[in-house]
C-alpha cells in the first residue's frame, strides 16, 4: 500500500470515528431515558381517546410528560455527559427555558441547550479552580450554578426556544412533504448503510425520534419510529444465510435471527453484511419496501420501540394499528430475504472456498500456536498478564445491545472454566478506567482505544460466536 493510500485510509477511518462519536453523543442523551419514553408511550397507547382503554382522567398524564418530563430528562442527561451532576442540573434548568418558550415538545432544543449550559458551567469552574478561599467553596459553587443557570434559562426562553421551534416545524413539514409525495421510503437508502456503520442509535434516537415524538404528540402515532428500527430487513438477511449461506455463518444464523427479531439487538446482523458487502443492497431493498408498506397502510407507533424487537413493536402499536405494522415487517423481510439469497447464491464459489480455507487455516493456527501468541495477533495491542486481568469490558455504541450479549456469553465461559474475572458491558464513552481488557467490534476498536489507551484491546467480528472468546478463556486459565 502506498503512503498516499495509507493516509487516505487513515483519514477516512478518523472521519468515521468522529461521525460515530458525534452520533453516539446525540443518542447518548436519549438512550438512558428510553424507559421514560416507553412509559409515556404505554400511557398514550392505553388512555388517550383513541387508545386501547380510553380514560379521560389518566390521559391527563400524556401532555405534561411529553412537554416537560421528557425534554428535561434529555437536557439533564446531556448536561451530565459534559460536566457530571452539576452539568445535569444546569442543563435541566436551561432546558426549562426552551420548554416554556415554545408550544411543541422541545426535544431538539433540549439536545442543544442541555450540553451547552453544562459546557459553559464547566468552563467557569475551570477558570476559578484553585482561586476560591477555603470555606467558600459551597457558596461559590451553588451561586455560580444558579446565576449562570438563570441567565441561560432566560436566553433559552427568549432566543433559543423560538429559533428551534422554527427549525422543528420546518423539519416536520419536510418529513410530511416526503410522506405526501410518497418519497419517504427513499430515506432507507441512507439509513440502512448508516446502520451497518454502527450509526443505528444515532440515526434512530438522535435524529428520527425527536421529530417522531412531535408528530406522535399531535396525531397519536408516527411512521418515523419504524424507519430505522424495523426488524424485517435484518431478519431477511439472517434467513438468507440460514437457507443458502455456507459454513459458520449459516450455522450461527438461526440463533442470531432469534436474538435479532425477538431480542431486538440489530447489531448482531451487521457482521453478516460486512462479510459480504453486496448484501447492503438487500437491506436497502427491504427497508424501502417496509417503509413503503407502512406508508401505504398508514402505520405508525406511539413511541420509540427500544430495543427494535417485534415485542416492542406490539407494545408501542396504537389501537387498530397492529395489522399495518406486521404487514410492513413481513414484506421487508420477504424482499430482503429474496434479494439476499440471490446475492449469496451468485457469489463465486471460489470466493467461498477461499474463505473456508482461510477459516480452517486460522483454526489450525490457533490450535497449534501458543495461546499468548494467538491472543497477541487478535488484539493487536500489548498483552495484559493473566494474573493482572481483573476486569473485562465489552463495549458497543450504546452499551446495551451487542456488548450485553457478548458479555453474557463470555461470562458463562469464564464461569465454566472457574476463572474469577469480572465481565461487564458498557458504552464506549463509559469504559471504566480500571478495565484491563476491552472487547469491541473491529469497526469500533479505534474509538475504544481513544477512550481507554492503557487497556488491552481485542477486536471481534461476531458477538454471538467468536473464536476469540475461547482463546481468551484458554489464556486466562
Amino acid at each position: 500500500m502506498s503512503a498516499t493510500a495509507a493516509q487516505k485510509k487513515a483519514s477516512s477511518g478518523g472521519f468515521r470515528v468522529k461521525v460515530q462519536s458525534f452520533g453516539r453523543f446525540l443518542s447518548g442523551m436519549v438512550m438512558p431515558n428510553i424507559g421514560a419514553f416507553i412509559a409515556w408511550g404505554l400511557i398514550t397507547a392505553l388512555f388517550i381517546p383513541t387508545g386501547w382503554i380510553p380514560n379521560e382522567y389518566l390521559a391527563k398524564l400524556v401532555g405534561p410528560m411529553i412537554t416537560y418530563l421528557l425534554p428535561v430528562l434529555i437536557g439533564y442527561t446531556g448536561g451530565t455527559m459534559i460536566h457530571g451532576t452539576r452539568g445535569g442540573v444546569i442543563g435541566a434548568v436551561t432546558t426549562m427555558g426552551v420548554v416554556i418558550g415554545t408550544d411543541i415538545p422541545m426535544f431538539l432544543g433540549a439536545m442543544i441547550v442541555g450540553p451547552f449550559a453544562a459546557w459553559v458551567l464547566k468552563k467557569f469552574d475551570k477558570s476559578i479552580e484553585g482561586k476560591i478561599k477555603s470555606g467558600f467553596e459551597m457558596l461559590v459553587n451553588n451561586f455560580s450554578s444558579g446565576i449562570i443557570g438563570a441567565i441561560l434559562a432566560v436566553l433559552a426562553y427568549t432566543v433559543v426556544g423560538p429559533a428551534v421551534q422554527v427549525v422543528s416545524k420546518a423539519l416536520a413539514s419536510g418529513v410530511q412533504a416526503l410522506v405526501n409525495a410518497g418519497l419517504l421510503p427513499l430515506a432507507n437508502v441512507l439509513i440502512e448503510p448508516g446502520k451497518i456503520l454502527f450509526l443505528n442509535n444515532a440515526i434512530n434516537h438522535g435524529v428520527l425520534s425527536p421529530i417522531a415524538l412531535d408528530q406522535a404528540s399531535k396525531t397519536g402515532k408516527s411512521i418515523l419510529f419504524m424507519l430505522e428500527s424495523n426488524p424485517g430487513p435484518g431478519l431477511g438477511i439472517l434467513l438468507a444465510y440460514w437457507f443458502v449461506g455456507r459454513g459458520a455463518a449459516r450455522l450461527s444464523a438461526p440463533g442470531s435471527a432469534i436474538i435479532h427479531f425477538f431480542g431486538g439487538i440489530h447489531e448482531i446482523y451487521f457482521p453478516y453484511i460486512l462479510m459480504n458487502p453486496r448484501l447492503i443492497l438487500a437491506v436497502i431493498a427491504g427497508g424501502v419496501t417496509g417503509t413503503f408498506t407502512f406508508s401505504l397502510f398508514n402505520a405508525g407507533l406511539v413511541a420509540p420501540p427500544s430495543p427494535g424487537s417485534i415485542f416492542a413493536y406490539i407494545a408501542m402499536a396504537p389501537k387498530g394499528g397492529m395489522l399495518p405494522i406486521f404487514t410492513g415487517v413481513i414484506t421487508s423481510t420477504i424482499v430482503t430475504f429474496a434479494v439476499g439469497a440471490l446475492l449469496l447464491k451468485t457469489t463465486k464459489q471460489t470466493e467461498n472456498e477461499e474463505d473456508l480455507e482461510q477459516a480452517t487455516a486460522k483454526m489450525k493456527e490457533m490450535k497449534q500456536a501458543p495461546a499468548a501468541a494467538a491472543a497477541e495477533k487478535v488484539s493487536g495491542s500489548t498483552l495484559t498478564p493473566a494474573s493482572e486481568v481483573q476486569k473485562i469490558v465489552f463495549s458497543c455504541d450504546a452499551g446495551m445491545g451487542s456488548s450485553a450479549m457478548g458479555a453474557s456469553i463470555l461470562r458463562k465461559k469464564m464461569k465454566e472454566a472457574a476463572i474469577d474475572v469480572i465481565v461487564v458491558n458498557t458504552a464506549i464513552s463509559e469504559i471504566p478506567p480500571d478495565a484491563d481488557i476491552v472487547i469491541t467490534h473491529k469497526s469500533l476498536t479505534d474509538r475504544a482505544r481513544n477512550k481507554a489507551p492503557e487497556a488491552e484491546h481485542i477486536s471481534i467480528e461476531n458477538f454471538m460466536k467468536s473464536p476469540e472468546y475461547d482463546e481468551l478463556v484458554k489464556r486466562l486459565s
